[in-house]
């Protein structure tokens, strides 16, 4: 039976063969993995579908194409066949004759090489003094070759790559930036916690708030939620909110469909369980495929202000960044605060500065007055 790279997913053409979980000529038994691909946006595990011999034809840290064969897999009585075939006389005769013809036709070069350098000795020492000196020449680039390692990029971090250059050549990429005032939301979650995570099996995150709050600052400038297709505007009247994810080998986006329709809990949940499938490479292109706005959280590596990326064909990103205590003014008084800095990165082929910042002003203004989002405890 052949073990062929499968159809992974649209726009997947090839994959890079990770790891071998089996030896060459490894008995396998059903359902045991045999291998890992990576394309540019999902790991795979291959398992095996029956029983047999593994005969590898594929070695690891190679790019494979889809449909092409990479192992076979033998079943245990095919492989017991060629077992069999040495037992018969004839082979025996045959490899005998071919022993006993074989040696005069193979001493005889053997002779006629050895004897040509001794015919003229001093045409065989001349020509050893220059092959000497390329050996100490070799021995700086050694040296520096230990310095520098090379490793080819992953599928993931190329795409990633294709996909931060394109940002950059095919949109007209602009960022408008906020801040926004925690205090509220971080009262409401310290007082409804133990009722929230009792009832509902998890923490009530920050995220939860801020998808809740992105979809209802895209209710209000849908044109956020459209997208540009060649000379038409897409607008687009469901949302489908990605998370930027970061994972080992490199940034992935899931995405929570409908988010409209979700409770805080299921967000925060879905969040949860996307995680854990990255940990165990269990993410389907379905996860990711699609996605009207995408929120991203540097915040979590202790960013304090960036600018992020855009995710086209996607039109906008929000960027989410660590909290501090600040100093700010409220109600003529100075008073201390926990502040986040958003920043808002949008496509000004599509959206003007008074839809971009009108939109980031209306999530700023429903994250300090959660109250106004409906709370579904």
């Amino acid at each position: 039976m052949e073990l062929k790279v499968p159809e992974i997913g649209e726009s997947i053409f090839e994959a890079l063969l990770v790891k071998w979980h089996q030896n060459d000529g490894a008995s396998i038994s059903k359902d045991d993995l045999l291998c890992e691909l990576e394309t540019d946006k999902i790991t795979l595990e291959l398992h095996a579908e029956t029983n047999g011999v593994l005969s590898v034809s594929v070695p690891e840290g190679t790019m494979v194409k889809v449909g092409e064969v990479i192992a076979v897999l033998k079943e245990s009585e095919e492989s017991v066949i060629p077992e069999a075939q040495p037992v018969s006389e004839a082979p025996a005769a045959e490899s005998v004759a071919q022993q006993s013809t074989a040696a005069p036709v193979t001493v005889a070069p053997k002779e006629v090489l050895a004897a040509e350098p001794a015919v003229g000795e001093t045409t065989a020492t001349k020509p050893l003094p220059p092959i000497a000196p390329p050996v100490p020449e070799q021995a700086p680039s050694s040296d520096q070759d230990d310095r520098i390692t090379r490793q080819p990029l992953t599928p993931i971090r190329r795409r990633i790559a294709e996909r931060l250059v394109a940002a950059r050549q095919q949109t007209a990429m602009l960022t408008t930036f906020n801040e926004v005032d925690l205090s509220r939301m971080q009262a409401l979650r310290a007082k409804h916690q133990e009722t929230f995570r009792q009832r509902h099996g998890v923490k009530l995150g920050l995220m939860s708030f801020f998808v809740k709050a992105v979809v209802e600052a895209l209710r209000e400038y849908p044109l956020v939620n459209a997208r540009l297709e060649e000379d038409a505007i897409v607008q687009q009247h469901f949302y489908d909110i990605g998370i930027a994810i970061s994972a080992e080998k490199g940034l992935v986006v899931p995405v929570l469909r409908d988010a409209d329709r979700l409770h805080f809990a299921e967000i925060e949940q879905a969040i949860i369980d996307y995680a854990e499938k990255i940990q165990s490479n269990r993410l389907g292109v379905a996860d990711l495929k699609g996605g009207t706005f995408t929120i991203t959280n540097g915040g979590v590596f202790g960013s304090l202000l960036s600018t992020p990326l855009l995710n086209p064909p996607q039109c906008a990103v929000l960027g989410m960044h660590t909290i501090q205590q600040r100093p700010v003014v409220r109600d003529d008084e100075i008073v201390i605060r926990p502040m986040m800095y958003l920043a808002l990165s949008y496509d000004h082929r599509l959206l003007d500065g008074r839809e971009a910042v009108g939109f980031l002003k209306r999530v700023c203004a429903y994250v300090e007055e959660p109250e106004e989002m409906l709370l579904e405890f």
